[in-house]
């Protein structure tokens, strides 16, 4: 990998809007080159920074020399790294005026009459400097950020309400779904403690230690209802839980416990309509689950 520095001069003031569309137009160019870098436009002036594969980073920047929106670009940089110091943005951008950098080390004698390609050219001492304070200064916005969105969670029934009434309820209920995951959870007790006694008295009956056809399929309800049970198990935790939001699992649980159902069918006692109608049901829920997932 290389890191790449230049500076330019715009053909005309950029305005915002201009910026905005060229950094758009950056991301999206570089994101999709595996480039990362920096940007600043201060004066009129141009500053960049390229981070990447050095053909790649090479290829690019004599893309850029030929844009018509700037003139005298200026190679002020080019190494090898083996760490991007820009690795998070496919082009990060800064607007910087002339007093901020009164901040960092070196840049006391760097006037604004300096602030020009040319001038850049001249105090190439400056550079590691400034890439090391623009580097810290992202890295401050990106963990700011961070910390002043945090991920949004769902709750079905949140503890926090502006209505004490309505929160004294959702207490309340929550409580009470406690409550009857505890019951659960000692139903799915009660169904392994089934299915162990299923199988030990179809392998005790004659022919002994042998399973026939129905035997198998009664072993599998056993099974498949420890298995429901979880799921509702779930379908009753979720609405104390904030890391899911219910519908979809209460749709998966639906076609999971339809197809476990549709595996032990005895299809030769049960009429076709039946058999349609329930392949039906699998069908409409898979195309329901389907639809959530794209949407989200």
């Amino acid at each position: 990998m290389i890191r790449l520095t230049y500076a330019s001069t715009a053909i005309a003031d950029f305005s915002p809007e201009d910026l905005l569309s060229l950094l758009k137009t950056c991301r999206i160019n570089n994101g999709a080159r595996n480039i990362t870098g920096i940007l600043i436009y201060t004066h009129g002036t141009f500053f960049q920074v390229l981070e990447g594969d050095e053909a790649t980073v090479n290829a690019t920047f004599e893309a850029i020399k030929k844009d018509k929106r700037h003139k005298d670009v200026i190679l002020l940089e080019k190494a090898p790294i083996t760490e991007r110091l820009f690795p998070y943005w496919s082009m990060g951008f800064e607007k910087l005026e002339a007093n901020e950098f009164s901040g960092v080390e070196d840049f006391d004698n760097f006037l604004e009459k300096d602030l020009t390609p040319a001038g850049f050219a001249s105090h190439k001492h400056i550079i590691g400097p400034l890439l090391a304070h623009l580097h810290s200064k992202l890295v401050k916005h990106v963990t700011l950020a961070s910390v002043e969105q945090p991920p949004t969670q769902h709750e079905e029934l949140p503890v926090q309400h502006e209505d004490p009434f309505i929160q004294l309820l959702h207490r309340t209920i929550r409580l009470g779904l406690k409550f009857l995951a505890f019951l659960m959870v000692i139903v799915i007790l009660f169904g392994i403690i089934d299915v162990v006694y299923v199988i030990f008295e179809k392998i005790t009956q004659p022919p002994f230690m042998l399973l026939t056809i129905n035997d198998m399929l009664e072993t599998f309800g056993a099974f498949l209802a420890v298995l429901i049970a979880v799921e509702i198990f779930l379908n009753i935790t979720v609405y104390i839980r904030s890391d899911v939001i219910p519908v979809n699992l209460v749709v998966a649980t639906a076609l999971m416990a339809i197809c476990r159902k549709i595996i032990v069918f005895d299809y030769k006692g049960l009429s076709s309509e039946y058999v349609s109608a329930s392949a039906m049901v699998v069908i409409a829920l898979g195309i329901t689950y389907w639809l959530i997932q794209n949407k989200e």
